[in-house]
């Protein structure tokens, strides 16, 4: 059963979904983290049937749109597989005041990990209309404009918003329009 508050009610339907790096630390401002994200979201459409309808990477969180027939189990390997891969890339850089806070924020009760990458929960949302999924892209494509990062959605790197404008972008997504 999941600590947070925001459950996957339907796991088949679209549910809009944030993860978050514990105290905010910007590890996503290093590309090849970000690549390691990508390629999770890669797999997870070819092998467990994923629909990624957008999704914007920050330096510090994420979010995403997406769907599957157990979007729970996907979600947990998505958390699971990111996070081992960027610990271990980052120790491989030797990004130790990085890892150092990662230690620090493990939480108590999880004794079988040195490290606590990703916070609690998914903060997810049922998707209920096509009115709120636009919503939800929108949002999410609008995420590195409200920060001041960008002029037009389009030009920010790791998001969905190229795709929804016909042009490619760095993962195929299932466009939901």
């Amino acid at each position: 059963m999941s600590r947070s508050r925001y459950l996957i009610t339907e796991p088949d339907k679209p549910h809009f979904l944030t993860c978050t790096v514990v105290e905010w630390l910007p590890v996503f401002s290093f590309p090849e983290n970000v690549d390691l994200l990508l390629e999770s979201w890669r797999f997870l459409r070819e092998r467990m049937g994923l629909r990624l309808y957008g999704y914007v990477v920050m330096e510090n969180h994420l979010h995403f749109v997406a769907q599957a027939d157990h979007l729970d189990k996907c979600l947990a390997s998505f958390k699971s597989f990111t996070a081992r891969r960027i610990i271990s890339q980052l120790e491989r850089n030797g990004a130790e005041s990085l890892l150092m806070r990662l230690s620090w924020s493990k939480m108590t009760f999880k004794a079988d990990r040195e490290h606590q990458f990703w916070q609690e929960g998914s903060h997810a949302e049922l998707v209920l209309s096509d009115s709120m999924m636009r919503e939800k892209l929108e949002y999410i494509h609008g995420n590195p404009l409200r920060r001041g990062y960008i002029d037009r959605a389009e030009q920010w790197r790791y998001s969905s918003a190229r795709n929804y404008i016909g042009e490619p972008g760095l993962i195929e997504i299932d466009r939901w329009w």
